[in-house]
């Protein structure tokens, strides 16, 4: 295979996985197209893993599956929790950290050069932003920053894995027996929406004024997320997302089993959606939002707050709208009207609109390009003129994603 084309100024090309990109390509081109893509799945699945430790509770769930694990300390006094609910926590922390820390690194590293490395030279087929890459610094930063709260999220899931193996209450069964049949089935969305739900609302939490600036925004540096974006989050949000996720084990009666289904799935889809990829959703998610959605929120800060289900976001209109600008400053996910900017903001958010791909829409064209139509609404003739102008260029630039579309099928996700 030729040697990938290097793209000037490309931050993604200086990399340790530039490296052996050779060796890769070459090893890659000789596997079938199938197995191709179930490798790279099987590896978003791993690295979701390891976000949250979720490997070790995993371990653990399945260990006492099969008859491990088993043995309930009683405990005759509350100072005995510690001793033996928690016994042997170090050797679990350190193993939760390692393993934490190997697959982040070399699944992380792998699908760096899946995702950015092999293909950085034809951004325009598959990138949600392809005239946009995130620095060298920024991406340094947030594999550095994502690494911290690998270690604190890690910690956690040490914590709650040593305390259910010793013994430790909980709401999990393991024999579907246990329960009806109707409930094995109906735990399932109930789990979903609970977790998918409350995650949305924590989001838009964390996007008001305080919350924003002092945790959130860090999260936000990156305007161009990664598969690595996915980690970069404060410490303080992301334990409350962890925790919400951890609510069901304690509250309801859940098998291990389909729990774990859903937690492997949504960490799946936030690697994917933060991998600036126009990955799309199949034709079995018709709740699952394509990864333009959330590279849209990245972009442009304070909207489309949802997850893995779209629906909140138009319930509660925070979906993001043709005729509204959405800039740092304007908070709480409605936006500010066409009708009531400034030309020096409305050229600001068309310059953003033409950094998009067409390709990652469903329709193969921006979905939210604006037309003179579209415009009518500002104020001042002087505005209308730029405005208009600016319309001319946008037509302009379009033309060369939309002749890639010919050439390309939109990514699924995979």
């Amino acid at each position: 295979m030729a040697k990938a084309k290097k793209v000037p100024n490309d931050p993604m090309a200086v990399r340790w996985a530039e490296k052996y990109s050779d060796s890769l390509d070459t090893g890659w081109s000789k596997l079938p197209s199938f197995v191709s893509k179930i490798v790279a799945t099987i590896a978003i699945c791993l690295l979701g893993l390891s976000i949250n430790g979720e490997w070790l509770n995993i371990s653990v769930h399945i260990a006492k599956q099969f008859g491990y694990f088993n043995q309930k300390a009683i405990l005759e006094h509350w100072s005995d929790i510690w001793e033996k609910r928690f016994a042997n926590l170090w050797g679990f922390w350190l193993g939760a950290v390692i393993v934490s820390y190997t697959i982040y690194f070399v699944i992380g590293g792998f699908l760096h050069w899946y995702f950015y490395v092999r293909q950085r030279d034809r951004p325009e087929e598959w990138k949600c932003q392809p005239k946009k890459w995130l620095s060298p610094e920024l991406e340094l930063h947030e594999i550095l920053f994502g690494s911290f709260t690998l270690l604190v999220n890690s910690s956690a899931s040490a914590l709650v894995s040593c305390y259910i193996s010793n013994g430790g209450y909980s709401t999990v069964y393991y024999n579907f027996g246990d329960y009806p049949w109707w409930w094995n089935l109906l735990q399932v969305p109930i789990v979903f929406i609970y977790q998918d739900y409350i995650t949305y609302l924590i989001h838009r939490l964390y996007h008001t004024p305080f919350l924003y600036k002092h945790f959130h925004k860090l999260h936000h540096k990156y305007k161009q997320p990664t598969a690595f974006s996915v980690t970069a989050i404060h410490p303080v949000e992301s334990l409350h997302i962890q925790s919400t996720y951890l609510v069901p084990l304690f509250v309801l009666p859940v098998h291990w089993l389909p729990y774990y289904a859903i937690q492997i799935y949504v960490y799946y889809h936030g690697i994917i959606d933060h991998s600036g990829v126009n990955f799309k959703a199949y034709w079995w998610q018709p709740w699952q939002p394509d990864a333009i959605f959330h590279d849209n929120h990245h972009q442009y800060f304070h909207v489309n707050f949802g997850f893995n289900c779209f629906i909140w976001d138009k319930l509660h209109g925070t979906y993001r709208r043709k005729d509204r600008i959405y800039t740092e400053d304007i908070y709480y996910g409605r936006g500010k009207a066409i009708s009531e900017v400034t030309h020096e903001e409305l050229d600001a958010d068309i310059k953003e609109r033409l950094s998009e791909n067409p390709l990652a829409y469903r329709s193969n064209e921006l979905d939210f390009k604006l037309t003179n139509n579209d415009l009518k609404s500002t104020n001042g003739s002087a505005k209308k003129a730029k405005s208009t102008k600016a319309v001319k260029a946008q037509k302009n630039n379009v033309n060369t994603p939309n002749s890639a579309a010919k050439k390309s099928k939109s990514t699924k996700k995979n």
